[in-house]
């Protein structure tokens, strides 16, 4: 077995994040989950044998704490998973004046990889195969002006896409390196609804794979060698044209080291 790695994960009590955190303690790596409930994390902490970090990626003033957490209980991150991620119904701004998926999908990642980069190895992005569907206005998306139920994920998770590759460049002569995975379609908890729609979703979920369908695929990139890639599930793919754009993509990253301060 390869030497045990110093591994964390966003949202690691439920979903993806719970089914990636218990492959990696399988693996035997030790491993740390963060979890925005402190007793839900503790149990499942507790259930598969992993450490806990208690943080909110909600805004920027707890995101900041989180990262301190993380910094205090691993001094050598060898790799975080970026898994923590909402699929909002309706718009609500945080205390930060920013829509709360813009934050905790693109702003909040894109935050903890600069205050953790000198202690980072690697890092892994959990994202999602609607990016294709995303548009990303830089005067409108950060605050929601753009909402909509359905869009709005695709939008943040493109923008939190459009980074990795910078970062990669950034990083490179550092020797950190990021890539960047969709687990598949899964069953999970993610956007949820209520009424008739969710009823539906529900219906539409029991056919698809369980969370624990995406633990091997983003595990494995625990270990990768490569660097700015995107995987749709194992199998590396080009980013579609709309990832590719140069010019939106730094304005994308300088209004965020903009907003979240890391200028």
């Amino acid at each position: 077995m390869d030497e045990p790695l110093n591994v964390i994960v966003t949202g690691g009590n439920r979903g993806v994040g719970r089914a990636v955190a218990a492959e990696a303690v399988r693996r035997g790596h030790r491993v740390t989950i963060m979890a925005r409930r402190a007793a839900e994390g503790r149990a499942v902490a507790r259930e598969i044998g992993a450490g806990l970090v208690v943080g909110d990626l909600s805004n920027l003033r707890t995101a900041r704490a989180a990262a301190g957490e993380i910094a205090a209980v691993a001094p050598a991150v060898d790799a975080i998973v970026h898994n923590a991620a909402l699929w909002p119904s309706r718009r609500v701004l945080n205390e930060d004046g920013f829509e709360e998926s813009f934050f905790a999908n693109h702003l909040a990642p894109f935050l903890l990889n600069h205050l953790l980069e000198r202690q980072l190895r690697r890092v892994v992005q959990v994202s999602a195969g609607l990016y294709v569907m995303g548009r990303v206005d830089p005067e409108r998306t950060p605050a929601g002006d753009d909402f909509s139920a359905t869009k709005t994920y695709a939008n943040t998770k493109l923008a939190n896409l459009m980074m990795v590759p910078l970062f990669a460049e950034r990083w490179k002569e550092a020797g950190v390196t990021i890539d960047a995975v969709h687990p598949g379609v899964l069953r999970t908890g993610l956007g949820e609804r209520r009424g008739f729609q969710g009823l539906l979703l529900r219906t539409v979920k029991r056919t698809l794979k369980s969370a624990e369908a995406a633990a091997e695929p983003v595990a494995d990139l625990l270990t990768g060698e490569g660097t700015g890639r995107y995987f749709n599930v194992r199998k590396q793919r080009p980013l579609r044209p709309v990832a590719r754009d140069p010019e939106l993509a730094r304005r994308v990253w300088d209004d965020a080291a903009k907003a979240v301060d890391v200028a």
